[in-house]
């Protein structure tokens, strides 16, 4: 089993960074702490990609130390892009007991974590997609409908993809796949294989993802927060993700299950720094506040 790169005493500290309840502190790794380790994850730190913009270097930097140090132990309310997250949170695992290692995709722009449990079930563990992201961890089986927020519903499907000339059974795919409602198409997100990645490979990949003009990333300003409460279903089972908060360069959304509505437009940057911290509690430093201006995604 790989090692992690942070010690019992980090691991406490982002468990206490996530509000992580008493009873799953010293649990040994099982579906039930996977799935609360989830929901206070995707609560507690943004999919955000600030450092690409408010960040003197404009540079994403994927060392485990530095991600802990900007996420946990600074308290400003950061989190990162998919590959700053999902680094961090599979270094968590593996330091909690969890069988996890990090999966490539093609096209290599995310990343996921893969967990095997002690009875061999595999679960797929995405954290950092952004606001259609899986609200649980999803078991590799094929064809599984979850309910995910709101009408949506996610599934995983083992095929080719349409692109690929080899179709083989080897050659097929894990598919990430969406609908928002019962009645619709289903529609794919992404695709995976279940191939380790290693650092240096995800250093490869957040270079394009980071710093190429063909890359979304660095042309949109994104920050998506996840909303956590007790659940009211009368099922038990702790706390859910209800709703998300989204930033998209200048407009804020917000979806609490039902509709998305926009609540806040922000027409300049300093009203979009004041937008972040009102809505995401999150904290840029004035050299981060600085570094935007004059950058693509600058506001007037």
């Amino acid at each position: 089993m790989p090692s992690s790169a942070y010690s019992r005493e980090q691991i406490d500290q982002f468990l206490d960074y996530i509000q992580l309840p008493k009873e799953y502190r010293h649990a040994p790794p099982s579906h039930d702490l996977l799935k609360a380790l989830h929901t206070h994850m995707l609560a507690a730190v943004p999919y955000e990609n600030l450092a690409i913009h408010y960040n003197p270097s404009h540079a994403v930097e994927l060392n485990p130390q530095h991600l802990f140090q900007k996420i946990v132990l600074n308290r400003r309310g950061r989190g990162g892009y998919c590959m700053e997250n999902a680094i961090l949170y599979n270094h968590i695992l593996v330091g909690l007991g969890f069988d996890s290692y990090t999966g490539d995709f093609p096209g290599w722009v995310h990343i996921v974590s893969i967990v095997e449990l002690d009875d061999g079930a595999k679960y797929h563990v995405d954290i950092a997609f952004g606001g259609d992201c899986a609200t649980l961890p999803m078991p590799l089986v094929d064809g599984l409908a979850h309910q995910n927020i709101g009408a949506q519903q996610i599934r995983l499907v083992r095929d080719w993809i349409p692109t690929q000339l080899k179709r083989t059974e080897e050659s097929k795919l894990w598919i990430y796949e969406y609908r928002n409602g019962a009645d619709k198409e289903w529609n794919p997100f992404y695709c995976f294989t279940l191939v380790e990645f290693m650092p240096n490979d995800w250093e490869v990949v957040n270079a394009f993802a980071s710093t190429s003009p063909k890359s979304w990333q660095t042309r949109t300003v994104i920050t998506i927060k996840f909303l956590r409460r007790t659940r009211e279903d009368g099922s038990g089972g702790g706390e859910e993700i209800y709703g998300k908060r989204m930033l998209v360069n200048d407009v804020i959304k917000e979806n609490l299950g039902g509709r998305t509505t926009v609540i806040h437009e922000c027409k300049t940057d300093e009203e979009r720094v004041a937008a972040l911290e009102k809505y995401f509690d999150l904290r840029l430093t004035e050299e981060e506040r600085s570094a935007i201006h004059g950058w693509i995604a600058a506001l007037p």
